[in-house]
């Protein structure tokens, strides 16, 4: 799970963040990261951050009835948990769930999240899924 603090809230946050982002598409995502820096003066940036990435989720109702849009929220909130301590700390990312999100696994839908997140934040590692479903990561497991 996602703790309160790494989410994003405010509708400014999401609109900085997919206006001035970076952007990637995947087939059933849509991944926005902003890096925010101290030149950054578009804006309003929150006064304290609590010292890691700030994640939100987009899931409109293309995705599904109301059901399928929260549990595409809750995998995606679930996936974004491992991410803290692998992105920059000023980072906030917005993930856009696509329709074919509601019927993607869980396990693709980390794909693609990685896979976007490596190429929208190259000088960070994020690991990678291995074809189990584990991390592929230099460190101990």
């Amino acid at each position: 799970m996602l703790p309160e603090p790494y989410r994003l809230h405010h509708r400014a946050d999401f609109s900085r963040t997919v206006r001035r982002g970076r952007r990637v598409g995947r087939r059933d995502l849509v991944v926005h990261v902003l890096v925010a820096t101290e030149t950054d003066g578009d804006g309003p940036v929150p006064a304290v951050r609590i010292g890691g990435p700030r994640f939100g989720l987009i899931v409109s109702k293309a995705v599904g009835s109301a059901v399928i849009r929260h549990r595409v929220a809750r995998r995606l909130r679930h996936m974004c948990g491992p991410l803290i301590g692998e992105l920059p700390e000023e980072a906030d990312v917005v993930i856009r769930a696509l329709p074919g999100a509601a019927h993607a696994s869980s396990p693709e839908l980390e794909r693609q999240l990685r896979g976007a997140l490596r190429k929208l934040v190259p000088n960070v590692t994020v690991p990678e899924m291995d074809p189990s479903g584990s991390l592929e990561s230099g460190g101990t497991s």
